[in-house]
């Protein structure tokens, strides 16, 4: 019992310490002087809870200006917080796979960033070159068949070469290590500005400065990249320029 006892209160205060008054300090503190953060950085729009700030959501509709590919579970799933893992020279990256789905039908299993760049360029009006004509893989409701371009890809005697003529943005086309990244740069976000303003009734002149005043800077001018947050454009998009019914 000699030996056990101080094992036992040092325990016991080290509990109550590190387990019941740290945690506590920290939250008051938090609650204290980072609400927002401390919150989950929550955004509000008329009393509903639309997002977070922190975190990115799949915006796929032609009048939103869209977020990074996300390998987050199907797609911005918080509990699935994952990258590709792939390296730069890995086939599957650049080309994609497909499987076969529990009704036995062939579906895309990973997109790849050349399929990628594929619909960035036909969702964006960006000129491209393409050693097969795309018209050979849209099905007869005029959209583009992924399994077939996965697999023109992954051709060996004839693989497909699709490229743009125009520099596109790296996070346009790649997921971010966490997959849930709530940022584009601007150099994305004015890629899709053509395509958000048609959409919106608008003009490329007036998105323009909305991209600007929600694009942030580096930390202290030095530390990241200028940024721009997905969600927070698209909402001062819905108030500025509501959506075309």
């Amino acid at each position: 019992m000699k030996e056990l006892g101080p094992g036992f209160r040092l325990t016991l205060v080290f509990t109550i310490l590190t387990g019941l008054l740290y945690p506590a300090a920290i939250t008051v503190l938090a609650q204290l002087f980072f609400p927002d953060r401390a919150n989950g950085s929550l955004v509000v729009v008329n009393g509903k809870t639309v997002g977070s700030s922190l975190i990115g959501q799949g915006f796929s509709k032609p009048e939103y200006f869209h977020p990074r590919p996300s390998s987050a579970g199907s797609g911005y799933d918080g509990g699935l917080s994952a990258g590709s893992n792939l390296g730069p020279s890995s086939a599957k990256l650049l080309r994609g796979t497909t499987k076969m789905d529990d009704k036995n039908k062939e579906v895309p299993d990973f997109d790849g960033v050349n399929l990628r760049v594929v619909h960035y360029c036909l969702d964006n009006d960006i000129p491209y070159e393409s050693s097969i004509p795309l018209e050979q893989f849209r099905r007869a409701d005029g959209s583009l068949d992924d399994v077939r371009l996965i697999k023109a890809f992954n051709d060996e005697k004839n693989p497909l070469v699709f490229k743009s003529t125009l520099p596109i943005p790296s996070d346009a086309v790649t997921a971010s290590s966490s997959g849930l990244d709530p940022e584009i740069s601007p150099a994305n976000a004015e890629m899709q500005a053509a395509r958000v303003a048609k959409t919106r009734g608008a003009n490329v002149e007036q998105i323009g400065p909305l991209i600007a005043d929600h694009t942030d800077k580096p930390a202290l001018g030095l530390l990241g990249e200028p940024r721009v947050n997905v969600l927070m454009l698209n909402l001062a998009l819905d108030e500025k320029y509501p959506r075309k019914n």
